[in-house]
């Protein structure tokens, strides 16, 4: 039995012993918001007026974190808080470094403008049925995910965002919306079974679950095999949560049934969470293994890209048009995931067992928020990864944006058909020109934020030597071009048609309730600031994802501020 100076010595090893500093708290601030407001929303229920009153400045206060948060980590590099006092590995770290960052700020800022366009477009018996708490819900999984440490928790979080979006997704109890969430809770039903097995087989190899843990051992670990089956099946969980190809099927068939404000926010931010549990999980973890699978993500990349766009292409509703543009955005980013293996890159083991080395004797050194690079962080390997950052938060923002305006446009048309649509260039230029802000940006087309990453991934993949990749990322552009075409044509630009045809509420109309026009385009104008900066001055966003791209590729101040350095 030890005595009670042992006891003190084993306290003294196992718990933090360190002041937390109430800027310490920001790594968890964005969760506990969410979660406080829509607990807050619950217990007033019953006045369903005082909902959005509270829940904007909610969400703005989620926002507000959240920068603070990124400014927190450019300036010092990653944060980490242990729940309970305890050190890692025996605790539940929060940790976040500048991707994670950069995911949950553009997650606040959606999650805010969403917010701002429910407040008028959902009606008093969506609100009573609980609209604004489930919305809080599924954003406090969202934040949790982009911000544990843990891998078992990270599944925890994707079970509390799908509880969310379980609730947003059947809102109405319409036959067509329980029909979409059938196909969406089945597919992840599936995905998420097969993540919590994996996460099973990775603890049983290596008896913990804590990131920055899991890759200091696995560049000692000499079983290959059992690492490179754990990253095939983590690869088909989250492609599954991303909808990548082949299993892209389950987001057409459910995206277009709950409101346009719900499909706007699982659009923008589900899909990603998955892109970055593959990210932070086989990137950073697993990189020799992943440079392995990098071929096959390379084919995926292009597959999921050609349906996406062929997809859009047959389409005669809006909303489904809209669907598989989010499927093609999926596939750009895993094209610069595929980057990352290719020729001309450093080697991602020898990164990786140098910056396990560097934390052997304490924490690395963080100069203005990137990890001092332990070996030259240069070529492909951080091109593709920041090239794919840089464009998941594009289409984080612009395919928020997308749903929103087609739902503002969808409402005054009385369809989301577009054979019934027409007109509405002369009736609302202003929504007229914001969607052909979001269409150019969505299409890969200057001066928008969606033509610097894809510059920045067709160069990597010359220059990686899969110039097929880069072809098929610039013939994906132009088929997306093509239908943003015929959306702006056929809706905006186009007469519009009989009366008798515009009272028809054709395709996957949205009966959402009356809006005022100011607080309709309030969210859309805030979302297209966005879209131009990044556009016009690219270098603010695209030096942030290098940072971010660079601390996934070389570790050492993640790991450092989970061992050396922890709250």
């Amino acid at each position: 039995m030890a005595g009670p100076s042992e006891t003190a010595q084993l306290k003294t090893e196992a718990m933090v012993q360190a002041a937390l500093a109430p800027s310490d708290y920001l790594v968890v601030a964005p969760v506990v918001v969410c979660l406080l407001f829509g607990a807050m929303l619950l217990m007033i229920r019953k006045r369903i007026d005082w909902h959005p009153v509270l829940a904007i400045p909610g969400f703005f206060l989620v926002l507000l974190v959240d920068v603070l948060l990124l400014l927190k980590v450019a300036a010092e590099g990653p944060q980490t808080m242990m729940m309970g006092g305890w050190k890692a590995p025996f605790g539940i770290a929060f940790t976040v470094d500048m991707l994670g960052a950069l995911f949950v700020t553009a997650s606040g800022f959606v999650a805010f403008a969403a917010a701002i366009y429910a407040s008028v477009s959902i009606n008093r018996t969506e609100r009573r049925y609980g609209f604004f708490p489930f919305l809080f819900l599924m954003m406090g999984g969202v934040s949790g995910a982009f911000l544990t440490g843990d891998v078992f928790n990270l599944y925890v979080w994707f079970e509390v965002l799908l509880i969310g979006s379980f609730g947003l997704l059947i809102l109405g109890s319409e036959h067509e919306q329980l029909d979409g969430a059938t196909k969406y809770c089945f597919l992840n039903l599936v995905a998420t079974t097969l993540f919590l097995i994996t996460t099973g087989y990775l603890y049983g190899l290596f008896g913990t679950l804590n990131m920055a843990d899991i890759a200091e051992k696995a560049g000692g670990f000499e079983n290959d095999g059992a690492l490179l089956t754990i990253v095939v099946l983590f690869l088909v969980a989250f492609s599954a949560k991303a909808a990548a190809f082949p299993l892209n099927f389950w987001l057409p068939a459910s995206y277009h049934t709950p409101r346009f404000v719900v499909s706007a926010l699982f659009a923008g931010l589900l899909t990603k969470v998955g892109v970055y549990a593959l990210i932070r999980i086989v990137l950073m973890l697993f990189p020799p293994q992943h440079a392995e699978l990098a071929p096959l993500i390379a084919w995926v990349a292009a597959l999921t890209m050609l349906v996406g766009a062929f997809g859009a292409l047959a389409q005669s509703d809006l909303r489904r048009l809209l669907n598989y543009f989010v499927v093609a955005g999926i596939g750009t980013i895993f094209a610069g995931l595929a980057l990352v293996g290719g020729e001309g890159a450093p080697d991602a083991g020898s990164l990786a067992n140098a910056a396990r080395a560097a934390t052997a004797d304490g924490a690395p050194d963080v100069v203005a928020g990137a990890a001092a690079p332990l070996l030259p962080a240069t070529g492909n390997l951080v091109v593709g990864l920041s090239g794919a950052v840089f464009y998941a938060l594009h289409s984080i923002v612009v395919m928020t944006a997308l749903y929103l305006a087609a739902g503002t446009a969808a409402r005054i048309a009385g369809s989301s058909s577009l054979r019934d649509m027409g007109g509405l260039w002369r009736g609302k230029p202003a929504l007229a020109a914001l969607m052909l802000v979001f269409l150019f940006a969505v299409s890969g087309l200057p001066p928008f934020s969606g033509f610097w990453p894809k510059v920045v991934l067709v160069r990597g993949a010359f220059q990686a030597g899969l110039p097929w990749l880069g072809a098929v990322i610039l013939f994906t552009g132009f088929l997306m071009t093509v239908a943003s075409a015929r959306i702006f044509a056929l809706a905006f630009w186009r007469n519009a048609p009989e009366p008798a045809v515009a009272g028809a509420r054709g395709g996957s109309f949205d009966p959402e309730g009356e809006a005022s026009p100011a607080l309709s385009m309030t969210p859309l104008l805030i979302l297209a600031v966005f879209i131009v900066a990044a556009g016009v001055l690219p270098q603010w966003l695209a030096t942030l994802t290098d940072i971010a791209a660079r601390g996934v590729v070389d570790p050492a101040a993640y790991l450092g501020s989970v061992f050396g350095g922890a709250s």
